[in-house]
């Protein structure tokens, strides 16, 4: 069921739905596919990636679709700054949190699971591509893409 909308909101909520489902989804592949484990910083640059998939995906059942489009377009520019700072702290330009994030795996012993967890620290790199971290991606990508998003809702509200 396709609500009638104008073509740049449709390419805005088709990009509003598609960061979030490939940055979530590259996230778990990383993480159950290649033991990339999260810090605490890339949990919170997954948060408001999960809030803008809701979103984007409300609006595609429902309306006003303009309005959850441009909030889904904001949270996903709350991660790609999230993961600005994140990059920021791996590559030492400035100072992070200080603790670091354990990811415990399940067992029957709480204590043996917490102890044997991987204890990922948030400035760390633990995987680049062509020298950018994923965290970096993730700043490119998302912030780059909130605005491309925001851009074409605002042209479908000067045009109508």
């Amino acid at each position: 069921m396709s609500l009638p909308v104008a073509p740049p909101v449709k390419a805005a909520r088709l990009i509003a739905l598609a960061i979030p489902v490939l940055a979530l989804g590259g996230a778990y592949i990383g993480q159950y596919g290649f033991g990339l484990y999260p810090c605490e910083m890339c949990w919170w640059q997954r948060y408001p990636h999960m809030f803008a998939l809701v979103l984007a995906a409300l609006a595609f059942l429902r309306g006003p679709v303009r309005p959850l489009v441009a909030v889904a377009a904001l949270a996903i520019l709350v991660s790609g700054l999230i993961g600005g700072f994140h990059a920021g702290v791996e590559y030492g330009w400035w100072e992070g949190i200080t603790t670091c994030a354990v990811t415990a795996a399940q067992s029957h012993d709480p204590l043996a699971a917490i102890m044997a967890a991987p204890v990922v620290r948030c400035d760390v790199v633990q995987f680049e591509l062509f020298g950018i971290s994923l965290a970096g991606w993730n700043f490119l990508l998302s912030t780059l893409g909130a605005l491309l998003v925001l851009g074409l809702i605002g042209r479908a509200n000067a045009a109508s």
